[in-house]
């Protein structure tokens, strides 16, 4: 028979014995689940019994309505158990059934009779009455106890039956399965083991060359028919075999060849492995753009993956007598700091190795124990012992020297050298590239800077172009109200002091106007060495500032319905600065309004002023800062905020509000500083450094005495300037001639000379149609050079600052006019006709 059907035959007879076990199993434990639930009705019945005798015996004590009740409850679950016949069908129990009902219906009646009884009036008959039927139905309960608890007896010994019944089951089931298991052991080891074994013993033996073996195995199985063909294989081979001694030398000749297989495979492994190596750190040098990390990229691959117990780059300048240590790798570093090669350390080059290496050539010491020089000793101190040095070198030029090392002598391989030497030129090659790449960054910037500048510049030539445009005709439309304010506060002792100062506040706004015209095309340059720096004080500015700017963050918010609070943080006895005072009411009046637009709906402005001592060597400063709890800015918008022409309110803005505080600053030497965040406000901090002591004096106070009574002839084509002019010029004591025009001035001064009236003095307007200051100077000069001439211009400052007076004007002033300048004008002129 085949093993094939014997284990078959087997496995369905196994299969048969398993199911009849599973079915006797599964019998036996619906008998333990049966069992159970009778001994667990059999429970439940003594249980109740016992509580109706409990609750009959109560009753008949206190003939309660609630033990009534619970009687009731009681007596039909009892019932309920005693009426369901099928739990209870062994041997026996059919008569405790029965006995069990005909004692709980007597019960029921004795119990019945109880409450009847109860009902009727007390008295001694009823008594013994009651007495006895509680003493019948304790008897009755007591019974009804007994036979229930034969009930749960029997049920607990069929219980036990049960599961005995269940134990010779599994016992039988695992004798019967260890029979079968024994007894395919004994059919696989007759019917496998035995032959396999034989099969094994052939093979041994006609391994080592006895062709004459035989199995001598018949059987009708598999294995007959193996042994079979085996038989037959010997018979053939002791047909077709050579002999033993060409077979070993064959043999010994492929061992060889397989040897040397093996060898140039490990070499071509290595090679593979040295050259994916390679591939990985040109790729990862290739993706980094500083030299530094490069060359911890280098290190650390080498140390993981070559490997290398010591591993270091040193940097090299073309003429120097050492090298430096530029990087060293991480699990060298203990090394390095015995070899005190840590970074930055200089190396002396020896006349050995560093010495071939700085000029090209790659180095290898296979043991550097019996070399005398001073590098490699230093090395073999640490108990390294194999060295290779390979340079660094772009354009037959050597920056740079690779240093790898091993404990064990002799231990760098003919492939490792030249590996190590192709890494040196990826290595100084991507080096080579960083340096280059970091170059032309460095060009990019300049140039984007340069063109920034270009751009910048452009901006600015234009604003000042719009600047120079304008700026005669705002001059001129505030020299009126300039005229008037000053000769009112000097002249009108009576007025009150509010109206007093609502005249200084404009007087101050005028002079800002007229410095912001004048600055307006030159934001962005020094500061003029001929301006002259006054002592300001800053808190007193700062009131000032909140004065001039009331309007815009108190009364019309609160037009709005927006409340903006303002807050004062001002140190006391604060040290003036030095500065323009115009100026910085000026870029404090921008910064007011800017944050008064930051708060839309409404918040907190506070101005502060503080000063810091010196630190770190830094001069002592001078803080003026504006704040706002409004909108903030981000970190684009905060670095971007001093641009000319940027802004970020739209329509409403012009971009140059921070641009002209910037141009202050500037000129000033001082330096802005931004704090903001957005939706957590903004605050600007301008800082201006303290003179040292005794620098800052004050300059003597200007006084300009009024001269002597004068006739003076005056030329402009804006009536309102010439009404003013002429007011004040008047109210001093002088005699005024006013010309509408430059021509109608050269023909009053013409026809005033022919009658032998003299003029003492001329003020022209530069700007006017047709006959403009120049000529107008021109032609008084030609009739009386003797006659000074004065200048009053919008662009008084810029001809001033660029040298571009006329040849025949005295002095020029600009608008608006002072007081003061002209009266000093007016008696330099005299001073200078007198002294002619």
């Amino acid at each position: 028979m085949k093993i094939a059907t014997r284990l078959k035959l087997i496995g369905l007879f196994s299969a048969i014995v398993v199911a009849i076990v599973g079915a006797v199993l599964f019998s036996t434990t619906q008998q333990v689940r049966q069992e159970l639930n009778k001994n667990q009705a059999a429970d439940e019945v003594l249980n109740a019994v016992t509580a109706l005798r409990y609750l009959s015996l109560e009753y008949g004590l206190r003939s309660e309505q609630r033990i009534f009740a619970q009687w009731r409850l009681r007596s039909a679950s009892l019932g309920v158990l005693l009426d369901s016949g099928t739990t209870f069908s062994g041997p026996g129990d059919d008569a405790n059934i029965a006995s069990l009902r005909a004692t709980f219906a007597s019960v029921g009646k004795l119990f019945s009779l109880q409450v009847a009884t109860r009902a009727l009036p007390e008295d001694p008959a009823t008594i013994e009455l009651a007495s006895r039927l509680t003493g019948q139905i304790s008897s009755k309960t007591q019974a009804m106890i007994s036979d229930a608890m034969g009930l749960s007896e029997r049920s607990r010994q069929g219980v036990l039956a049960a599961q005995q019944r269940e134990i010779s089951a599994v016992m039988a089931f695992g004798a019967i399965v260890l029979f079968m298991i024994l007894a395919s052991t004994m059919l696989t080891f007759r019917s496998l083991v035995r032959p396999l074994e034989r099969l094994r013993e052939g093979t041994q033996t006609v391994g080592a060359g006895d062709l004459d073996f035989k199995l001598d195995w018949h059987s009708r199985d598999e294995l007959g028919e193996l042994a079979s063909a085996f038989d037959g294989m010997t018979e053939k081979l002791k047909q077709s075999t050579v002999s033993r001694i060409e077979l070993s030398g064959a043999n010994m000749a492929l061992q060889s060849e397989i040897v040397e297989r093996e060898l140039a495979e490990k070499k071509v492994h290595a090679q593979l492995e040295r050259l994916n190596l390679l591939q990985q750190i040109t790729r990862s040098v290739g993706e980094r753009q500083d030299m530094r990390s490069i060359f911890q990229v280098v290190i650390r691959s080498l140390e993981d993956q070559l490997p290398v117990d010591f591993c270091c780059i040193c940097l090299y300048e073309q003429g120097q007598a050492a090298l430096q240590v530029s990087c060293v790798g991480l699990r060298s570093a203990a090394l390095a700091q015995d070899f005190a090669m840590s970074e930055h350390a200089h190396i002396p080059i020896d006349q050995n190795g560093l010495s071939r290496c700085v000029r090209g050539k790659l180095v290898y010491e296979p043991d550097i124990g019996d070399v005398h020089f001073p590098f490699p000793r230093r090395l073999a101190a640490g108990g390294l012992r194999s060295l290779v040095m390979a340079p660094l070198l772009v354009e037959s030029t050597v920056f740079g020297v690779l240093v790898t090392a091993r404990f064990s002598p002799n231990s760098f391989s003919s492939g490792e050298c030249e590996f190590l030497r192709q890494l040196s030129e990826h290595v100084a090659l991507a080096a080579n590239q960083t340096q280059l790449y970091g170059a032309l960054q460095l060009a990019y910037e300049e140039m984007r800077q340069s063109q920034k500048s270009a751009v910048q510049q452009e901006r600015l030539r234009a604003l000042g172009q719009m600047a120079s445009g304008i700026a005669h005709d705002i001059n001129n439309a505030i020299s009126p109200v300039a005229l008037y304010t000053e000769s009112l506060l000097e002249t009108e002792a009576g007025l009150s002091t509010n109206a007093r100062s609502c005249l200084e506040i404009i007087k101050r706004a005028i002079d800002d106007v007229a410095a912001t015209v004048a600055r307006m095309r030159e934001f962005y340059r020094q500061r003029e060495s001929q301006v002259q720096l006054v002592q300001v004080d800053a808190n007193r500015l700062m009131q000032h500032v909140a004065d001039l700017t009331r309007a815009r963050w108190s009364d019309m918010p609160q037009q709005r319905g927006i409340v903006i609070q303002m807050r004062y943080e001002l140190e006391p006895d604060l040290p003036p600065l030095m500065g323009i005072e115009s100026e910085i009411r000026e870029a404090l009046t921008n910064l007011v309004f800017n944050a008064v637009d930051a708060m839309p709906e409404g918040g907190t402005l506070t101005l502060r002023t503080r000063s810091l001592g010196p630190v770190s060597g830094a001069p002592p400063q001078v803080h003026v800062e504006v704040g706002d709890s409004g909108v903030g800015m981000d970190e684009d918008t905060r670095r971007r905020c001093l641009e000319p022409f940027f802004t970020t309110k739209g329509e409403r803005g012009t971009g140059l509000g921070l641009a002209m505080v910037y141009g202050m600053i500037e000129r000033h030497g001082a330096r802005i500083e931004i704090d903001s965040a957005k939706g957590q406000g903004s605050t600007m901090r301008l800082a201006f450094d303290l003179p040292a002591a005794g620098a800052g004096a004050a300059p003597p106070a200007r006084v300009a005495h009024k001269t002597a009574p004068l006739r003076i002839l005056t030329v402009d084509d804006d009536p309102l300037v010439q009404k003013a002019l002429r007011m004040v010029l008047e109210s001093d004591g002088h005699t005024v001639v006013a010309a509408d025009g430059g021509q109608a001035g050269i023909d009053l001064f013409h026809a005033a000379q022919l009658r032998g009236e003299t003029f003492a003095l001329v003020i022209t307007d530069l700007g006017m149609p047709y006959v403009d200051g120049r000529r107008v100077a021109s032609a008084i000069k030609a009739m009386s050079p003797a006659t000074p001439v004065i200048l009053l211009t919008g662009w008084g400052q810029r001809i001033a600052t660029e040298d571009d007076l006329p040849a025949d004007v005295n002095r020029v002033l600009s608008k608006p006019p002072k007081l003061l300048e002209l009266r000093e004008a007016l008696a330099a002129c005299v001073h200078d006709r007198e002294n002619a």
